[in-house]
């Protein structure tokens, strides 16, 4: 390996253990809900609004993250959000509602700079026939912090472990992280992301807002991009809202299990997660085709929840469905590589933002959505496994939907590209 290769894999490892972080910070209040509840003060769809306020800003400074990646490089962009990360989690351990409103907002907006970095220096610095895998591989790094936060935070909260230490302690790491990435990330020229944009004079480079709405623009008047963004999204709410939010509550009162359980049961799903992600892209970059890993993906996942809702669960060993849950979801990362390879190569860090923009806008939009759905059937009760049912079965149209909608993607494997190329060399020569 060469020393110029050795600096992007640091990097790109780095950038990850963000995401890792973030992900962890994401998914910790699953496992301290009662405690959020009781010193914030508020109900069900409340405390939903709340934590959901990560997602209002993940989804808008997902296009701002990605824009900064293509205009500005990796270094200058990702410590930022790294540093947004920290204070926003040293503002939610203060238990002030408005304070910690501000912080949760921060951890999105600063949070969304983990993927997108890492998803830039992965696609941008590596053959295109191993960006399925790269990416897939990054999302196990945030996956595997879902896990935790869920998995090993749950015991540490039943154990007398303070929920707001917990928080303090994720500023503090925030921090650090920040620091680590602007030490460690090499400069823009260093990583050859971009060479055509780091070789202009500094005088044309001064036109950066425009550059980005033109990017902006081309991106998002392209269809396939939009369908991306819409299928990430609906298959990737089962995971971000009824898994790591709701998915302890539910198994504990729908299922009448303790609270250690539930979580090693929730925490199946991130962990599914970790093993989907890489798993699946690297099958789609083995069979040098996206559609049928997705459309196979989604299937599974639709049949999944239907039994997670309403099928004989005890006839299943304890771990397996949401094990496969997350195995399945993780097709939708699949739509973070054919956006990419649908658009300009030079907008790569903003097509990244735009479908992660659309991917997460259905989280902030449906969160507090499904939050009052499920007050509303309880009627702010006790709530039973009907409860559930009703609020979150129209995740099952939703991935119902994502299936229908990725029929009309466009193919962009390595396999069609080369046929497509193969098609055009046979007409020239018989020209």
């Amino acid at each position: 390996m060469t020393a110029g290769r050795r600096i992007i894999v640091v990097a790109w490892l780095v950038t990850s253990l963000f995401y890792f972080h973030q992900y962890a910070a994401r998914s910790a209040p699953a496992v301290m809900m009662p405690q959020l509840s009781e010193v914030f003060g508020l109900s069900a769809a409340g405390l939903a609004a709340l934590l959901g306020l990560f997602y209002y800003g993940y989804a808008p400074f997902s296009l701002v993250a990605g824009v900064a990646m293509d205009e500005l490089g990796a270094r200058t962009a990702v410590p930022i959000g790294a540093a947004a990360m920290g204070v926003g989690a040293l503002l939610f351990a203060t238990g002030d509602p408005l304070l910690a409103g501000v912080g949760r907002f921060l951890q999105g907006a600063g949070g969304v700079f983990a993927l997108i970095g890492a998803a830039y220096l992965a696609t941008t610095n590596f053959p295109a026939s191993r960006a399925a895998t790269l990416i897939g591989a990054t999302q196990m790094f945030g996956m595997a912090g879902g896990s935790a936060g869920q998995f090993l935070v749950g015991p540490l909260i039943a154990s007398g472990l303070a929920w707001n230490k917990f928080w303090l302690l994720m500023g503090a790491a925030g921090l650090l992280l920040s620091i680590m990435l602007f030490l460690l990330l090499p400069k823009r020229e260093r990583l050859g992301a971009t060479p055509l944009k780091a070789a202009q004079p500094a005088k044309a480079r001064s036109h950066w807002a425009k550059d980005a709405a033109i990017a902006l623009g081309s991106v998002f008047r392209n269809p396939q991009s939009l369908l991306c963004g819409i299928i990430a999204g609906l298959m990737f709410v089962p995971t971000t809202i009824f898994g790591l939010v709701w998915g302890v509550r539910f198994i504990q009162e729908g299922f009448d299990l303790d609270f250690r359980m539930a979580v090693m049961r929730s925490a199946a799903v991130p962990f599914g997660w970790m093993i989907g992600c890489p798993l699946l892209g690297w099958v789609s970059d083995r069979i040098g085709r996206r559609k049928p890993v997705i459309l196979g993906g989604a299937a599974v996942l639709l049949v999944t929840l239907f039994v997670i809702f309403y099928g004989p669960v005890t006839a299943f060993p304890p771990f397996v469905l949401g094990l496969i849950m997350g195995i399945a979801s993780g097709a939708s990362m699949l739509t973070y590589t054919i956006i990419k390879e649908v658009n300009r190569p030079e907008y790569s860090g903003t097509a990244t933002g735009v479908v992660n923009f659309i991917n997460f806008s259905f989280s902030a939009l449906l969160g507090p959505v499904l939050g009052r759905l499920l007050t509303e059937a309880s009627q702010g009760g006790e709530r039973e496994l009907g409860h559930y049912q009703v609020a979150f079965s129209p995740l099952l149209w939703g991935v119902g939907l994502a299936i229908l909608l990725a029929v009309f993607l466009r193919e962009t494997g390595p396999k069609e590209t080369s046929r497509k190329a193969a098609a055009v060399l046979s007409v020239g020569h018989s020209r």
